[in-house]
């Protein structure tokens, strides 16, 4: 891609005019504009964008009606692409680097980035209001009127700018138009397997939504060496490419929503020990952790007979007892499992769930991009990537629809 138009060759860069796909409101469709941006500020740098990948939280977030509306904004975050020109005190980059962008950044000063804790940076952490990290103002403007940003990335056009915090140099060799996915979705799959929910060899997972998020799990969960992946989801056609890519084969055809904790836990003889919520559906959040391990079960509690006649009374007692701990065990779904939700909701934030769940030995963890930081970390997969030796870590992309659907690879 090039920009429409440009200022002449300086000693420093100009503002220019590029295309750009411009959301005007809140599920609007988006319109291809003339847009102009400026020159990179301290800090910063300009991209000519490669490759942009389409994420769910974009569309989330363009159609959200809970959210401030930040309108007109150019949406995408999940981009490749090449450095045009670099503002003030940038030491990092140089022009023609080849870049991912970022929409976590990395600062590596702040607390959170030297705490070992943490891979959300104070300062350059998710970005909400539209604006640039620096001065919380924009750099696209139409007709000297500000279009926001999305998450300080704004890739939905030909060039961009991006705090050079927010970007990360990789390979020039590394194919752009592929590489692009590991800039989030990807990563983020992977991150959660690896870095969240660290899946051990010989386990059993279970994956709400086959999304590129979803799939990245599962191929995370595979090089771990897993040996049961199950993945749930709405649409038929995600399971066929995921059979097709050998992380999933077909089981059942429709699963209602309501059996389908036990379900799993049928087929998983008792529930999975790793479960992941990819979809941004925060009621599918109790359903994941109810697919977790159950280790008690009534038909355990079995009455014993009482060797002294003359305490049957106090016998009977401890019986009754014993089955009230048994039916209290049962309605908590005593057991074991990790769940992990990685989804953006799109409506209804709150999630609600049973404290029994946790109570009894489940863990609910939450993780932003995979754990993963993305400076020091992001070149090491572009790296596995590029080896050719290793299997490949990019999954296909796919879409939703509204019917449940099981799958499962052993």
């Amino acid at each position: 891609m090039s920009p429409s138009s440009s200022a002449e060759d300086s000693s420093s860069p100009a503002v220019i005019t590029c295309k750009a796909a411009v959301a005007w409101g809140a599920g609007e469709p988006l319109v291809m504009e003339e847009v102009e941006l400026s020159p990179p500020h301290p800090h910063e740098i300009r991209i000519k964008v490669f490759s942009s990948s389409l994420c769910r939280s974009d569309i989330s977030a363009w159609e959200s009606q809970l959210l401030q509306a930040i309108f007109p904004r150019i949406f995408g975050h999940e981009a490749s692409g090449i450095v045009e020109s670099i503002g003030e005190g940038v030491t990092e980059f140089r022009e023609g680097d080849h870049v991912l962008t970022v929409f976590t950044g990395e600062c590596r000063t702040c607390r959170q980035c030297t705490s070992g804790k943490s891979n959300v940076c104070q300062v350059l952490g998710l970005e909400r209001r539209g604006v640039m990290h620096s001065d919380q103002k924009t750099r696209f403007s139409i007709k000297g009127k500000p279009v926001f940003h999305y998450c300080a990335v704004s890739s939905f056009s030909e060039y961009t700018v991006v705090h050079s915090g927010c970007a990360v140099k990789v390979s020039p060799n590394a194919p752009l138009e592929k590489i692009c996915l590991l800039s989030c979705g990807v990563a983020a799959g992977l991150g959660a397997a690896w870095n969240v929910a660290a899946v051990s060899e010989g386990s059993t997972v279970v994956i709400f939504g086959l999304g590129t998020v979803g799939l990245s799990v599962a191929q995370g969960a595979r090089l771990k060496g897993a040996s049961r992946i199950i993945g749930v989801d709405t649409n038929p056609d995600k399971c066929e490419k995921a059979s097709d890519n050998n992380l999933c084969v077909p089981v059942f055809d429709v699963i209602l929503l309501n059996f389908l904790s036990q379900v799993i836990k049928r087929i998983t003889d008792g529930g999975a020990d790793y479960s992941f919520e990819c979809i941004g559906d925060t009621g599918m959040i109790t359903t994941a952790l109810q697919s977790c391990c159950d280790v008690i079960h009534p038909s355990t509690f079995k009455p014993r007979t009482s060797p002294f006649p003359h305490i049957v009374i106090l016998h009977g007692i401890l019986n009754l007892t014993s089955k009230f701990i048994c039916l209290v065990c049962f309605i908590w779904h005593q057991g074991w499992g990790l769940t992990v939700t990685l989804g953006v909701p799109k409506v209804k934030p709150e999630m609600s769930a049973h404290y029994g769940l946790l109570l009894t030995g489940r863990t609910l963890k939450g993780t932003i991009f995979g754990g993963w930081k993305p400076k020091s970390d992001l070149p090491s997969l572009v790296d596995m990537y590029m080896n050719k030796a290793s299997t490949s870590i990019l999954p296909s992309i796919t879409t939703l629809l509204h019917v449940y659907f099981l799958v499962i690879l052993e």
